[in-house]
C-alpha cells in the first residue's frame, strides 16, 4: 500500500511540475527546449500529411457514395466490425423501373422496346459503378483509413511522449539553476542527466515515425494510381455502353408509331431523320451513330453543310461547308439520306453532312 501510495504521490508531481513548466513557457518566464529545423520540418510535413489524407478521404466518400446518411450506415456497420448489405446504385434502380415499366407498357411497342434497351444500360452502369465503389474502396479508401488510424496514432502517441519528455528536461534546468546548495546541485546534474538522456532517445524514436511518412507518401502514391486507373475503366466501360446504346436507339424512330395510338389519318407516315453523328478525331475511336427524328415527308426544311462533301454519282448533290440548301424526305427513302435542292440542281445528300435549321 504504502508503494502504490509512493507512486502515485510521484507521479502527480511530475504532472504538476510539467504544468508549471508548460505555463511558465506560455507566459515566456521559462526557456524552452527548441528542436532542430530538420525535426521541425518532419513535423510540419506529417501534420500536411495527416490532414491532406482526411480531406482526400471525406471527400472521396462522398464522391463515392454522396448520401450522408448510407455513408454513416456504412461508417457503422464498419465499427461493428460488420459487413454492410449489398445497396443498389441509382442507376441500377432506374434501369429496373424502365424494364418494369417496358414490360407494363408492352416490350413490342417502340415505347417499351426503348425503355427496355435504356434499361438494360441502366443496369450496366450501376454495374459497372459498384464495381469502381468497390475497387476504389479497397485500394484507395482502405490505405488512406489504416494510415489515420494506425501509423497516424503511433506518432500522435510518441510526439505527446516526447513533449513530456522536453518539459521534464527542461523543469530540470530550471531547478538546476535555482539551486544553491552542493548538494542540491549534484542532485539536480544528476537529474537533468538523466532526463537529457530520456528525451534523445525519444527524440529518435519519433524522428524515425515521422521520416517514415516518406514511405507513407510512396504507399499513397501507388493507391492512387490504382483509384484513377479505377476511375478510368468505370467512365470507359461507361462511355462505351452509352455508344453500345445509341447504336441500338438508331434502329427506334422518334415518333408516336404505335398503331394502338396512332390518330386516324390518310396523310403518308413521317419518315424519319437522324441528328447530327458526333465522330472521334482519334482514328479507330468508336463514333457516337444517329438517333432518329420524325420528319414529314410531304415538309421542306432549311439546312446548313457542315462540311464539304463530293457526289460520288450523278444522283447525288455534292456540298460545300456553310451554304445552305432546301432538303426533304421521300416516301421508302434510306433514313440516312435527304433530298437536296440547290438552285435547278437536285440530288442526295447524307443527313450527317447537314445542320438543319427549321
Amino acid at each position: 500500500m504504502d508503494f502504490s501510495v509512493k507512486k502515485l504521490a510521484s507521479g502527480a508531481g511530475v504532472f504538476f511540475s510539467r504544468a508549471v513548466q508548460f505555463t511558465q513557457e506560455n507566459l515566456g518566464q521559462a526557456e524552452k527546449t527548441e528542436l532542430d529545423a530538420h525535426f521541425e520540418n518532419l513535423l510540419t510535413r506529417a501534420d500536411n500529411t495527416k490532414n491532406w489524407t482526411e480531406k482526400i478521404l471525406h471527400q472521396t466518400e462522398v464522391l463515392l457514395q454522396p448520401s450522408p446518411s448510407a455513408r454513416v450506415e456504412e461508417f457503422l456497420y464498419e465499427k461493428l466490425d460488420r459487413k454492410a448489405p449489398s445497396r443498389v446504385t441509382t442507376a441500377e434502380l432506374l434501369g429496373q423501373y424502365m424494364t418494369e415499366a417496358a414490360n407494363d407498357f408492352g416490350s413490342s411497342t417502340p415505347y417499351g422496346q426503348t425503355l427496355m434497351k435504356v434499361g438494360e444500360t441502366q443496369k450496366h452502369l450501376g454495374t459497372a459503378e459498384r464495381d469502381f465503389i468497390h475497387s476504389s474502396a479497397i485500394n484507395f479508401l482502405t490505405p488512406l483509413r489504416n494510415f489515420l488510424e494506425g501509423d497516424w496514432k503511433t506518432i500522435s502517441k510518441e510526439r505527446r511522449i516526447l513533449q513530456n519528455r522536453r518539459l521534464d528536461l527542461d523543469a530540470c534546468k530550471a531547478r538546476l539553476k535555482k539551486a544553491k546548495a552542493a548538494e542540491a546541485k549534484a542532485t539536480a546534474e544528476h537529474e537533468l542527466r538523466v532526463a537529457q538522456t530520456e528525451f534523445d532517445r525519444q527524440a529518435e524514436v519519433t524522428r524515425l515515425l515521422l521520416e517514415a511518412i516518406s514511405s507513407t507518401h510512396v504507399n499513397h502514391l501507388r493507391c492512387l494510381h490504382e483509384f484513377a486507373e479505377a476511375q478510368a475503366t468505370y467512365f470507359a466501360q461507361s462511355y462505351q455502353y452509352m455508344v453500345d446504346l445509341q447504336k441500338q436507339l438508331g434502329r427506334f424512330p422518334v415518333g408516336n408509331t404505335d398503331p394502338a395510338s396512332q390518330p386516324l389519318s390518310t396523310s403518308t407516315p413521317p419518315a424519319t431523320l437522324p441528328v447530327l453523328q458526333v465522330a472521334s478525331s482519334n482514328p479507330g475511336e468508336a463514333t457516337l451513330n444517329p438517333v432518329e427524328v420524325a420528319l414529314p415527308v410531304s415538309g421542306t426544311r432549311k439546312a446548313r453543310a457542315l462540311y464539304d462533301y463530293e457526289a460520288a454519282d450523278s444522283t447525288e448533290l455534292a456540298l460545300s461547308a456553310d451554304e445552305l440548301i432546301t432538303v426533304y424526305s421521300l416516301p421508302g427513302m434510306d433514313p440516312d439520306w435527304l433530298v437536296g435542292e440547290r438552285g435547278n440542281k437536285k440530288g442526295k445528300v447524307p443527313v450527317t453532312y447537314l445542320e438543319l435549321l427549321s
